[in-house]
């Protein structure tokens, strides 16, 4: 797998192991615009008229399309990735510049008559009306992207979309910046340990050791550092006794997005008005229409309708977890019952969880050490998954430095990054390899991602099968002074849910690229994600991994049975705040036209006001700083319901493991060869009953959730 670039141009070395020191930012513009030239060239020429009178062929025309912007897209991916994990002033000049350039071009592809005319013309061949399997789904989707995208307006119309789409890249990227800016321009150093009371050791030591590492206090006199980034935030919400500090955090997690210069308001307007202008211009009524017909879900009243049964189903429990927690706090005060602060919520439940239950989420930190974490859960997935997972040696040098070509080690672009392949256990064959990047640091947003960096094949008669490669990132607790970094219960399944994510690419079998991993309809993608989470609740599956960072031993079975019984401590609020994010996605989305001019918190309060409690002090909405709707042209937006479908899914699908054996690996090949190897090769409902032998029943997640 040699690199076929010129070393002046290494975002284009298609090497299979990526030289991350070599991709330096004064490089972005000059590699880029070779990659989009070279692949603008590749589709005017399957756009031009030298195809008429030539046969037509499945190679020649869609599998040349394939083909003629793949180098273009693993360049772009790279300078992508590293915008999310190593974001620097440096890097973002050229990302910005040439990003309306790349979102034009790609935007563009559907637009170009030539070669709508051609795809169209291929379509009617008696060849391409006998395919079959795959390669006929692959001509279905792309018919339906082109005209989804655009290909049947006309001229003055596509002016118009080329237009948005443009503007869409640029004012979602400008949010995300926003949102990663802001969240760094605020610390809060503490030189007082009184008024860190209740927090826990852990978090204690994070943020001496984060206070330290920038310049503040020493080891004879100490002060503390909290950032916005959940590891510190967290814990503080949490357990902090201090009022005034969950207060102070409180308002200034708030305020991410917010204020100032980074303010994200007129953005989600912008944002929000294009989406809807590009519906319309596609003779939709609104973007959730436009965006879900080729989706589960098919419409946006049918996703909001779901969202809303659901409400109607948890709306008691929900008000009665409420007023159990007010109840609680005037009984432990000795004061009337009365409304909660919006800071007082999170550390009033989790007194109240302690206390029910005699649980405590620390009790379960020391046996979640992420080393041990990771190859328990490789462990699992080796196993019911019939793969091999090993660690390969890796180095980090510094970009633009003078590294060496060939070290014999796998280059990372962090000195904490680790690199694995995953083998088939059976035929030895490497099925791919990837990335991980556990910790938070300044220069990478927040949040835990699953991402890909090449896509490959399986093997063909004259051709070896081409291997995936993938990343997987989180911002979950550090390592402190040398100790191992222990994980909350909470990050322990964020770490599964991501890693499911990646094993659906890795394992991906489908014979044509776009079709593989995880290019599935977008509430149909987390099922492989989530599924995962299920095997950080089961006692045969944590006895892999749970282990205490010091001893060695299994969690306890009397603490195991204060997780299961605190699993669905307030359950409904849970649930209720994943509704009300749907939700609110789906309205502004759906009734733009209805919202549009007015103030943005006045407008989601009373779109969300049978989902939220009566607060004493009424927080503003987290729509600004919400980088699942708004930090890319389409994202998750008018989709975030797709997390809560995806549980119906993948608590359905789970039951068959737990009635065959959760770590079984018949059923195990079944989900790997139904649903994780298939890609989009297939409609995502049949794909499911191939797995499950039914349609998905909804039934399993109120069990789960203890909300039957």
């Amino acid at each position: 797998m040699e690199s076929s670039a010129p070393s002046n141009h290494p975002f284009l070395d298609n090497g299979f192991h990526i030289r991350w020191s070599t991709l330096t930012p004064d490089t972005v513009v000059v590699d880029i615009s070779c990659a989009l030239e070279d692949a603008r060239r590749n589709v005017d020429a399957l756009a031009s008229d030298d195809w008429q009178g030539t046969e037509l062929t499945f190679t020649n025309t869609l599998l040349a399309l394939e083909k003629s912007t793949e180098a273009l897209s693993e360049s772009w991916g790279k300078v992508g990735h590293l915008d999310s994990v190593c974001n620097s002033e440096a890097l973002r000049e050229p990302y910005n510049e040439m990003l309306p350039k790349v979102s034009e071009f790609l935007s563009g592809i559907a637009l170009n008559d030539g070669l709508w005319k051609r795809i169209k013309a291929y379509s009617q061949t008696e060849e391409a009306k006998n395919l079959g399997g795959a390669t006929k789904r692959l001509l279905d989707e792309t018919l339906a992207d082109f005209r989804e995208s655009g290909a049947d307006l006309p001229p003055a119309d596509k002016e118009k979309l080329r237009g948005i789409e443009t503007q869409l890249a640029k004012t979602t990227q400008k949010f995300s910046e926003n949102v990663l800016d802001s969240t760094n321009a605020w610390d809060l150093i503490i030189d007082d340990e009184s008024k860190l009371s209740g927090l826990p050791a852990t978090a204690l030591e994070t943020a001496k050791a984060d206070a330290l590492k920038k310049g503040h206090g020493s080891k004879e006199n100490p002060q503390w550092r909290f950032t916005l980034h959940a590891p510190s935030t967290i814990p503080v919400m949490e357990y902090a006794d201090n009022d005034e500090l969950r207060k102070t955090v409180w308002q200034a997690s708030t305020g991410i997005g917010k204020n100032g210069k980074f303010d994200n308001t007129d953005l989600i307007w912008e944002i929000l008005d294009l989406r809807h202008q590009k519906a319309q211009l596609m003779g939709e009524k609104h973007f959730a229409d436009h965006i879900l017909k080729r989706r589960m879900a098919e419409t946006g009243e049918t996703a909001l309708t779901f969202v809303e049964d659901l409400h109607q189903k948890i709306t008691g429990p929900f008000q009665a977890e409420y007023l159990e927690l007010q109840q609680y706090k005037a009984d432990k005060r000795g004061e009337a019952v009365q409304a909660l602060e919006p800071w007082e919520i999170s550390y009033w439940a989790e007194k109240r969880r302690k206390e029910k239950f005699d649980f405590d989420d620390e009790d379960l930190r020391p046996y979640f050490s992420i080393d041990r974490v990771l190859s328990g859960m490789f462990e699992i997935a080796e196993h019911i998954y019939d793969i091999r997972i090993l660690e390969i040696e890796s180095v980090f040098h510094q970009p633009g430095g003078n590294s060496p070509e060939d070290s014999g080690k796998i280059e990372v672009w962090h000195p904490e990054i680790k690199f694995y392949e995953v083998h088939d256990k059976q035929t030895g064959e490497h099925l791919g390899s990837f990335y991980t990047d556990w910790h938070p640091r300044e220069s990478k947003r927040g949040g835990a991602w699953m991402n890909y960096l090449k896509t490959g094949l399986p093997p063909e008669e004259e051709s070896p099968r081409l291997p995936h490669l993938g990343l997987i990132c989180g911002n979950m607790t550090p390592s402190i002074d040398g100790k191992p970094a222990l994980l909350t219960h909470n990050e322990v399944e964020t770490v599964f849910h991501e890693f499911g994510h990646l094993l659906h690419h890795l394992l991906g079998n489908v014979e044509h690229k776009s079709l593989n991993g995880v290019n599935v309809v977008w509430d149909f993608v987390e099922l492989p994600s989530q599924i995962m989470e299920n095997y950080c609740w089961e006692r045969e599956s944590l006895d892999l991994f749970a282990r205490h960072h010091e001893s060695g031993e299994a969690i306890p079975e009397a603490l195991f049975q204060k997780l299961l019984a605190a699993r669905n401590y307030m359950s409904a609020t849970i649930t209720m705040r994943q509704l009300s994010l749907g939700k609110m996605d789906l309205e502004l989305h759906i009734n733009f036209e209805k919202y549009q001019g007015q103030d943005l918190d006045e407008v989601i309060q009373g779109i969300l006001a049978d989902y939220q409690v009566p607060l004493k002090t009424r927080p503003p909405s987290m729509a600004r700083r919400f980088t699942h709707l708004f930090a890319g042209a389409t994202g998750y937006a008018a989709a975030y319901y797709s997390y809560k479908w995806a549980e119906v899914l993948d608590a359905d699908a789970f039951t068959r493991f737990q009635k065959e054996g959760i770590l079984n690996p018949e059923v195990g090949k079944d989900f790997r060869d139904k649903i994780l190897s298939k890609g989009n090769s297939a409609d995502a409902a049949v794909l499911f009953r191939n797995f499950m032998g039914r349609d998905p029943e909804l039934e399993a997640l109120l069990v789960r959730c203890g909300l039957d």
